[in-house]
């Protein structure tokens, strides 16, 4: 379990979370301020911290933290971990890549996206095939399965 301070001017928790995925770190964290401000809150849980504690800390108040969070802490070091590894494995796609697994997620056929994206459906094979392989998939699903996982739509503030 790690105590992160949550200070807006640098990054707040969402730059702690960022380098300890980056390290393949996967601990809990709690973030703390003096003065937690609601928005700042609700950007720490959304980064991935799984409580917010008031500075001064007081024992009881902690205690209550890690109880409550307590039983949830492995499905939740597991599901941030999939999610960091399944956006660090889309980053490497292209951005024409990038478009083509954003259609095949919406449940589009190659001739589709070619309308689209205004190319071939020759061409999406092509760049289909490319993020499959650069995904380390088999088959379309697995590629659409990975960015479900990577929670690309959702608002969190994480840098790929």
């Amino acid at each position: 379990m790690i105590l992160a301070r949550d200070d807006p001017a640098d990054g707040g928790v969402a730059s702690v979370l960022n380098e300890l995925a980056q390290k393949g770190v996967w601990l809990p964290v709690i973030a703390t301020a003096r003065e937690p401000r609601p928005a700042c809150i609700v950007d720490a849980v959304k980064a991935g911290a799984l409580d917010y504690v008031a500075l001064p800390l007081k024992p009881e108040r902690l205690a209550e933290a890690l109880g409550r969070i307590g039983k949830d802490v492995d499905a939740h070091v597991q599901a941030r971990r999939k999610m960091v590894e399944a956006r660090n494995k889309i980053a490497t796609l292209s951005p024409r890549e990038r478009e083509v697994l954003d259609w095949l997620a919406e449940g589009c056929s190659n001739k589709m996206i070619g309308r689209e994206l205004g190319i071939s459906p020759r061409t999406v094979e092509i760049h289909r095939a490319n993020l499959m392989s650069k995904l380390g998939t088999d088959h379309s699903a697995q590629a659409v399965r990975l960015r479900l996982e990577a929670k690309l739509d959702e608002d969190t503030p994480f840098a790929m």
